[in-house]
């Protein structure tokens, strides 16, 4: 049986310390442009819509963690936040 290639490594492209939510969004915002336009071939509109996902699930995850900073702050305690592991 052959071996499959192993899939693409998740986010992000230029280093996860190197990407930020609003650089996430840009690219995203970018990606749909491009997809929108509809003059991407399909393997390039399916590779955008893949990286699309990966960087929505990124900024969800950085919008869950202002989110919970902001929960501890509300509670009127300022502590270092730890996100959860996954």
């Amino acid at each position: 049986m052959p071996e499959k290639d192993p899939p693409p490594s998740p986010l992000p492209r230029q280093g996860e310390s190197s990407l930020t939510f609003e650089k996430a969004l840009q690219e995203l915002e970018s990606l749909v442009a491009r997809m929108e336009d509809g003059k991407l071939p399909l393997e390039e509109s399916l590779a955008a819509y893949q990286r699309g996902a990966e960087l929505i699930k990124f900024c969800e995850g950085k919008l869950t963690d202002a989110q919970a900073r902001i929960a501890i702050l509300e509670g009127g305690e300022l502590r270092d936040f730890t996100p959860p592991e996954q």
